[in-house]
This record gives C-alpha cells, structure tokens and sequence, in this order.
C-alpha cells in the first residue's frame, strides 16, 4: 500500500473531476476530497483536480461543472453578464504586482498569485482575462500556473479570455488554434485575442477553429495605446481606415456564420480614443472587448460613450485598478464587484 502524499505548503482540500471526455459531456466523475500536495495542480491527461472550496463556491453561485454548456460563445457571456455584469477581470501578474503585493517575482510567487485571484475571482465576476506574457516569462512552471488558473477558473464556471494577441501566417494561426481552443487543445480557453496585421485571410484557421469549438474571437482593432493609432487610423487608397476594414471583415463574417445573431468573432476596441464618427459599431454583430478601465484612463462612462449604439455587446476590462487593492481576496471581491455594479449601470442609461 502506497504511503499516504504529504502536502506541502499551505494545506489544500482537493476535488478530482472528471476525465476530459466525460468532463465535456457534463458529468462528475466524483467530488470526494482529497489531501494532494502542489504537483496535483497541474492537468493531466485523465483527471483535473480544483480546489473544492471552489467547487463549493461555483455551486452557490449557479454555476455547472467544466464542459457542462456547449452553447455558443456569445450566449455563455450574455448570461455571465447578466448575472455579475460587463466587468472583465484582468489577471496580470506583472513583476511589479507580486512584489508590491509581497510576493517573490519568482514560479513560486505567481504560484501564490494563481491561488488569491482564484479565491477573489469566483462567485464574484463572470469572465477573467489572464495576460498570457506575464506567465510565459516564468517558463515552463509559469506555463503550468497558466494551466491551472486556466482549469480552475473554468472549473468553477468562470469564462476565460486568453489575451495572447497571436497571429501569424496560415499554418502558424493553426497550431496557435490547437494551443488554445477546443476540447483537445493544449490550454484550452473560452476565447482568444488576436492580431490582424499579417493579413485578416491569414487568421482564418484560428476562426474556423473558434467556431467548431464554440469558442470566441477577439481581434485587435482599435487598441487603447495611443502608439496604435498611426497604424489603425491609416487610410487605405480607398480612403477607408485600418481599424474600419477590419470591422467589415468582422461583420461579414459574423454574418455568415452566425445570420441573425450576434456572432463568434468579437473586436478589441478601446473606448480611451473616444467613439468612432465614420463607422458604425453595431453592424459589426459582434462583442467589444474594451480595454483601458482604470490604469488607462478609461471609465464607466466612457465605456458607455463609446458603445452608446451597442451597449448590450460590451465586456469593459480591467486589471492594475483592480489588483492595486490586494493581494486581500475579499478586497480584490469588492473591488471587482464594485466596478462591474459603476458598468452595467453606466452602459444601462
């Protein structure tokens, strides 16, 4: 008989889900808890395993298992919105956040990160967006706390936005797609961002695949750097700008594949340079990924300004103005639910 595993650091109750097949179909394989040491963090190939204060708290709350909704993309964050707001919650663990919050700007310090945004974040808003850099600069182990944030917040219910802005040629975007939506992918995610500056032609595998996957698609359009816009603003010989071709190749194919309804592709369009005057945001059929709240500059009214015709279609992010209040999980909560309260009543009126 195997010796019994020893946890180490601070003491965990863990639930094993099910595996990935059954887990996609909506079914517990069981929630027996059980004591598992830091190594059981990780996804393997058969079995999750999540905190069980999470589960707990993602039941209280009315949400399902992973896997349990095969709805699509846009449908899944109408009803996160309904219920917590348009407030995304940016998880961006920055060298300056970890030390300013005592941590080690090490593996192990993001380690500690992952578990006090999952504490804040459940039961409190309905989508977070971890920045996918601030991860990978720690390597392979800050892959794994990718991973596991990304298990965990999915677990509990939350929808995750990767912000990776990948974007390539043909076979690049492909393996990008394989990497991160679908069942079967590496780190798979509820929706990515991308960016369109090789070619809008050239992300086609990654839009095939988020459409197969009932996954969504955010594509940088109008960021909310003010370096992007003599890039987004420049006019085509047609005189028509970047930023409004892309919103015509957004809509045209919303438009094919999802008639009626608000499509899988969304835009990244940041509310910090005021709204558009030439174009029309509505007719693209699509989300709005509004960064820029808080540390950019952007408010609940600006947001609202800017979205004016669209304002059902708004996820507004959020992340330093956010963070800047912990690493206390219950501030974090209340900051998070304070700021998606000022949204959904700003984008109301």
């Amino acid at each position: 008989m195997s010796s019994p595993i020893r946890p180490v650091g601070p003491a965990w109750t863990w639930a094993p889900l099910a595996p990935a097949l059954v887990r996609r179909l909506g079914y517990p394989l069981g929630l027996l808890p059980t004591a598992a040491d830091r190594l059981w963090r990780v996804r393997t190939e058969w079995v999750t395993i999540v905190p069980m204060s999470l589960v707990s708290k993602a039941g209280s709350v009315g949400f399902g298992l992973p896997g349990s909704s095969s709805a699509p993309f846009a449908d899944r964050v109408r009803t996160a919105v309904g219920r917590y707001g348009p407030l995304v919650f940016g998880l961006d663990p920055s060298g300056d956040l970890l030390t300013g919050w005592s941590l080690p700007d090490t593996p192990d310090g993001l380690e500690r990160f992952v578990d006090i945004v999952l504490d804040a974040s459940v039961g409190a808003v309905g989508v977070v967006k971890p920045q996918a850099a601030f991860y990978e600069r720690h390597g392979w182990r800050g892959i794994r706390s990718l991973a596991r944030l990304v298990e965990s917040c999915r677990g509990a219910g939350l929808l995750v936005l990767l912000d990776a802005k990948r974007g390539d040629i043909g076979s690049t975007s492909q393996a990008y797609a394989e990497a991160y939506l679908g069942p079967d992918a590496g780190i798979p995610v509820d929706a990515i961002t991308v960016t369109p500056y090789l070619g809008f032609a050239a992300m086609q595998p990654i839009l095939d695949r988020a459409v197969a996957s009932d996954a969504g698609v955010f594509v940088v359009t109008r960021s909310s750097n003010a370096e992007g816009r003599a890039l987004q603003s420049a006019r085509h010989a047609d005189t028509v700008t970047v930023e409004q071709h892309l919103v015509a190749n957004i809509a045209a194919e919303n438009n094919r594949l999802a008639p009626g309804r608000v499509g899988p592709i969304g835009s990244v369009f940041g509310p910090t340079h005021g709204p558009p005057t030439d174009f029309d945001l509505r007719a693209m059929n699509g989300l709005f990924l509004a960064p820029g709240v808080g540390a950019q500059g952007a408010t609940p009214a600006t947001v609202a300004a800017c979205f004016a015709d669209c304002p059902d279609r708004v996820l507004a992010s959020a992340s330093r103005s956010l963070l800047a209040v912990g690493p206390d999980p219950s501030r974090l909560r209340h900051s998070a639910q304070t700021l998606a309260a000022h949204l959904r009543d700003a984008l109301r009126t």
